[in-house]
């Protein structure tokens, strides 16, 4: 299967996982306008308006983003007995008639729908108006909420609690999900609000932004360990399971806690936006991806990598954007190749990013070869070596060294070309050039936890396997793919020729 079909399979997997949300549901409105002159009555810009638009926002626009993701989102909020409520259940029904989602807005007395006016001119916010009434329901409402929420949530594969802090998602409110979700093994995402994570204790995960992070870790939120440190201060002191922190420019960092399968393990996902415009709503965007493709079984760290690419798309959009999963599908593969490209690195880089893993408990896995005409053998050997580590990294022969090895015929395919091959293959991490004969250089240097080679070797005749068992490492011999080799495609190829 090709990588474009596998991840086509990945996105479409998320079609039609329904989704809970609860929040604060508001009305988003949009000023367009254009600005000429500033005013003489004060030194403000004076903007002529030229049309207005309405979207749904907060826990509406988490509902926008599942709907455009094609899953199934389940709604559960409050709005105002007024015009604004009206507009927001009007805009909901026909967000969600697409997909066959469902939503349940209640209508407390004396509580009005929040409104957020943008007023929008070149391109660039100048203002934002807001119109709210936050504060604790009463109990009555909250009950009610309750309720609604876990007659949805037996239809849920994932929960997402979108707190905008306007009082519906109280303790009361928060526990009783929690618990609920727990029974359920439903995963439950947060997006956050405030400095006390601890009200959302039992959680799954939690995305804050750095800001965020940092205010209720109290914590520096600057480089990628202070980051690191305080995600894994959120996970012991709140009682969560894991954090996806949002970091704008530096990307996204996943850590994950002692409530999944890989505990410790940290993931930094670089930033993909190639230019921002707007970054209203992101993490609306953010949570939504990363629930629905934990409700559909992906991999925490897949969730992330999904929800990090439709990040970097709707800060590229105006307004309170959402991200279609062809539009997911193309930057995805945009940033494949060029994440394929920094994975070819000189030594001093391997040495460094290998520490890194090995911060993280990840075991650190070598193997190499001339690798000119890469077939299903090669393919086959690297698969192995992958599921032997946790990080495996190629160490490929210097033009100049496979001359030496395989004649002045050789190489056919300079190591520029034979080093972004196999950088593209998900099962390679790190690829570093060697001009040496051996690698025995590089291994020594990289100290690998395991050294793979093919079976075609005995460990005796490996190069470096005396050195790596010396420290406790491991040598592993690689089934070969019959019928495979590269000095027998190119006879072949020189005989049809």
């Amino acid at each position: 299967m090709s990588e474009e079909t596998d991840l086509t399979a990945l996105i479409a997997r998320l079609k039609g996982v329904p989704v809970l949300v609860l929040g604060d549901f508001m009305l988003d409105r949009f000023i367009y306008g254009g600005v000429e002159r500033i005013s003489p009555e004060a030194p403000i810009p004076v903007m002529r308006i030229e049309r207005e638009a309405a979207m749904l926002g907060g826990a509406g626009n988490v509902l926008r983003n599942l709907a455009a993701l094609g899953a199934q989102p389940l709604g559960v909020g409050v709005v105002g007995r007024d015009a604004a409520g009206d507009d927001v259940a009007r805009l909901a029904r026909d967000c969600l008639a697409p997909v066959g989602g469902s939503i349940e807005l209640l209508n407390p007395a004396g509580r009005p729908t929040t409104i957020k006016e943008r007023y929008v001119a070149g391109g660039q916010q100048l203002l934002r108006a807001d119109r709210e009434a936050s504060g604790d329901l009463d109990a009555t409402s909250e009950a009610a909420v309750i309720e609604a929420a876990l007659a949805a949530m037996k239809d849920a594969a994932a929960v997402i609690l979108s707190d905008y802090g306007k009082g519906l998602l109280s303790p009361v409110v928060i526990a009783a999900v929690v618990e609920a979700a727990g029974q359920r093994a439903c995963s439950l995402v947060v997006d956050p609000k405030g400095r006390d994570f601890t009200r959302y204790c039992g959680a799954g995960w939690i995305t804050p932004n750095r800001r965020e992070l940092q205010e209720a870790s109290g914590l520096p939120g600057g480089s990628d360990e202070d980051v690191v440190a305080a995600c894994r201060r959120i996970v012991e002191s709140a009682g969560i399971g894991g954090v996806l922190a949002t970091r704008s420019e530096q990307g996204m960092t996943l850590v994950e806690g002692s409530e999944n399968s890989t505990a410790g393990v940290v993931h930094h996902l670089k930033a993909e936006a190639r230019e921002v415009y707007d970054v209203s709503g992101a993490g609306d965007t953010v949570v939504a991806v990363f629930a629905a493709a934990l409700g559909a079984g992906l991999q925490p760290v897949q969730a992330a990598g999904l929800a990090n690419t439709a990040a970097a798309i709707v800060v590229g959009k105006l307004g309170t954007a959402v991200a279609q999963p062809q539009e997911i599908a193309q930057a995805f593969h945009a940033s494949e190749l060029m994440a394929a490209e920094s994975k070819v690195v000189d030594l001093d880089n391997l040495l460094d990013r290998a520490a890194r893993w090995r911060q993280a408990g990840l075991r650190v896995g070598f193997t190499n070869g001339c690798f000119d005409l890469l077939h299903p053998g090669h393919v086959s050997l690297l698969q192995q070596a992958e599921a032997a580590c946790d990080r495996l990294v190629v160490g490929l022969n210097s033009d100049a060294s496979v001359r030496r090895l395989k004649g002045e015929s050789r190489p056919v395919q300079g190591e520029a070309a034979r080093a972004a091959v196999l950088a593209s293959l998900a099962s390679v991490s790190r690829v570093v050039v060697f001009s040496e004969d051996t690698p025995m250089a590089l291994i020594e240097a990289l100290r690998p936890e395991v050294l793979v080679k093919g079976a075609d070797y005995s460990i005796d005749e490996v190069v470096g396997a005396e050195v790596v068992q010396s420290y406790g490492g491991r040598v592993v011999l690689a089934d070969l793919s019959p019928g495979h080799s590269t000095t027998a495609t190119i006879k072949r190829l020189e005989s049809s020729g």
